[in-house]
């Protein structure tokens, strides 16, 4: 039987699904977008529900394009907006709070005091990152501190932490799974990346249970079957951040080759191999990938507008006419 890979897109604007055949080529896609929520300036929400709901709706929707069956598909793999925070009760599946979103600044207050107190060459050393509200920790903490009876669950063991590929594997599992990749720990401020384990000295400096994180796990291995939302099940096996993934996917796969993407952000990535190498320039080093034993390092820098603003004078301005004309 021909079998077909299912991939997951799961993304800032929209959920989409492409089934690919064994040759690498596409054969069905569907897409849907999803609602964006700015409760205050520099607020962005998405619905977790939503999210799931539409990724699981396209991939469904891409199988029967195709012309197929769940038991044709091989595996699924997933890729995903980063540092967008969910967090939920692991006994009803049910977030606790929207997700917030990578573009959300509430709380960059926050970060100025942590900077104020000398923590940013801490972090940049752990984490390859520069400390700011882009990244998962605060937005945890955000939750943790501002949503009512949240830290008493946390506290508990009851609460989960995930990035958006942790919140579709658990869905995905019904909750048998609970996980992420190392490219997407690398983007939460609380991943060492040089030990590739969570570090237990920024999980006190941020306030975060340790329970409440998924299990680390590569880039690309059978993490578990997906269970109930297709007519069989179908091996999950292999989660990595869109921008990470964008740099495989485009073949940078030696040091020194870059890709720079354009969606609803726009970022540069650089390959540079084996070993972090801290940026002289304000760059990001982040894992790209581990595949097997070997993990790829690379070097990031983003602009977190692109086609999100088209997207919002289209429904925030309501100038859509006169985008389509011009």
């Amino acid at each position: 039987m021909k079998k077909f890979i299912l991939s997951l897109d799961q993304g800032t604007t929209s959920s989409r699904a492409i089934v690919f055949d064994s040759n690498g080529l596409p054969v069905a896609t569907a897409q849907k977008e999803f609602t964006q929520f700015f409760p205050q300036p520099g607020w962005v929400e998405h619905d977790p529900e939503e999210i799931w709901s539409t990724q699981a709706g396209v991939a469904l929707e891409a199988i029967t394009k195709a012309g197929l069956e769940s038991v044709n598909i091989a595996a699924i793999g997933i890729t995903n907006q980063r540092e967008t925070t969910i967090v939920w009760n692991r006994k009803t599946g049910k977030p606790v709070y929207n997700a917030i979103v990578w573009q959300d600044r509430r709380t960059a207050g926050f970060c100025d005091k942590l900077k104020n107190e000398g923590a940013s060459r801490k972090i940049l050393e752990k984490t390859g990152l520069i400390l700011d509200a882009y990244f998962s920790a605060t937005k945890v903490k955000w939750i943790l501190d501002n949503v009512s009876g949240a830290r008493k669950l946390a506290e508990d063991g009851l609460l989960a932490f995930g990035t958006v590929d942790s919140w579709l594997v658990w869905n995905l599992t019904k909750g048998k799974l609970h996980i992420t990749d190392v490219s997407n720990a690398s983007r939460t401020m609380l991943f060492n990346i040089h030990s590739l384990e969570w570090d237990e000295e920024l999980l006190r400096l941020f306030d975060i249970p340790a329970s409440m994180l998924p299990d680390v796990r590569s880039s690309s291995e059978i993490y578990g079957m997906t269970s109930g939302q297709f007519s069989s099940a179908i091996p999950i096996s292999g989660i990595a951040g869109d921008q990470q993934s964008a740099l495989f996917g485009q073949m940078c796969i030696d040091p020194g080759m870059v890709k720079n993407t354009y969606g609803t952000g726009c970022f540069m990535m650089m390959n540079i191999g084996k070993n972090p190498i801290e940026s002289k320039n304000k760059l990001l080093t982040t894992v790209a990938w581990k595949i097997g034993n070997e993990t790829i390092y690379a070097l990031e820098g983003s602009i977190f507008i692109g086609g999100a603003v088209v997207q919002w004078l289209r429904d925030g301005l309501g100038n859509y006419q006169k985008i389509k004309r011009y």
